[in-house]
């Protein structure tokens, strides 16, 4: 197996790039100034945000691929591996990455919600594309980080820096938004596939035997990260994950009540809940009877 590359720190990241190192916590690094190099994989120790700026296929995350387009962002987050096997074949990287160090964000509200972007665990394949105006208003807010970076660092450089990635960031927040708005009939056919798979699963042994779907499982078998799945989802339903599972299993609890042959007590074994009671009170919560008084109703 190929050893994977540790990038610990901005200084490192910048140096591998051939370029200056204006602050050991957070740097715009220019791409295109790096050597040419062999593919590799990478395990960053910061958050990087890459804007790339070529039609390149030299970024994986896991099994999956990914040939970004031209004015596209990816997003790694610390302890990430991103990259792709060496095949032996030189390319030139170009475009430009926001590294910073979570280090330069303790103690600020970036800080305190920076677990709130979830676009740091997304995988490649869900990256961010961007429009030319979009494209423009990040280049922007990397001007201004990059300029403070080339001032005298004063008491107030560590403010107007975090201020201008926690703007960046909100502003990558405003376009996922409307990327996910635009690829609304690609959503649509995932969410399809999500009904799909919830119906198999309820409808063979699986519930029984290792008890419901969780998000994560349920991401995977769409071939996507859990938290770009569930924003999807919350997107499209107005629904977390976690709730729209839940109301699944609510709708079969209702079909599975029909079936006078069944106790109440079997169903709830059936949905994997350990106890009835806990069945029945779940059920009252979303249906708003109990699930015998929901039979004597129908």
């Amino acid at each position: 197996m190929e050893k994977v590359i540790r990038i610990d720190s901005v200084g490192q990241f910048s140096a591998m790039n051939n370029n200056e190192t204006l602050h050991p916590l957070v740097n715009i690094v220019d791409l295109s100034k790096a050597d040419e190099r062999q593919n590799r994989k990478s395990n960053y120790g910061f958050y990087a945000v890459f804007l790339k700026e070529v039609k390149c296929g030299d970024l994986q995350y896991g099994c999956n691929y990914y040939d970004y387009e031209e004015g596209t962002l990816v997003f790694v987050g610390p302890g990430q591996v991103i990259g792709v096997e060496n095949n032996g074949e030189l390319y030139q990287p170009k475009g430009t990455a926001l590294v910073f160090h979570q280090d330069l964000i303790k103690g600020t509200s970036l800080g305190r919600n920076i677990g709130e972007y979830n676009f740091f665990s997304y995988e490649v394949h869900e990256a961010l594309h961007l429009s030319e105006s979009e494209r423009r208003l990040i280049y922007d807010c990397y001007s201004k980080i990059r300029r403070e970076l080339q001032s005298n660092i004063d008491k107030h450089s560590k403010t107007l820096i975090v201020s201008n990635i926690e703007l960046l960031l909100n502003y990558c927040v405003r376009f996922y938004d409307r990327q996910f708005i635009t690829r609304e009939n690609v959503n649509k056919g995932i969410l399809h596939k999500f009904e799909e798979l919830l119906n198999g699963y309820f409808s063979s042994e699986r519930p029984k035997e290792i008890g419901l779907p969780s998000v994560a499982y349920c991401a995977e078998q769409l071939n996507l990260s859990p938290n770009y799945f569930g924003d999807l989802i919350k997107k499209e339903t107005g629904k977390s994950a976690q709730e729209y599972i839940q109301m699944k299993v609510m709708d079969i609890a209702k079909e599975k009540v029909f079936d006078v042959s069944k106790t109440v007590s079997e169903i709830a074994y059936e949905l994997d809940y350990r106890y009835p009671q806990h069945f029945s009170r779940s059920f009252k919560q979303h249906v708003g009877v109990s699930p015998n008084e929901y039979r004597l109703l129908n």
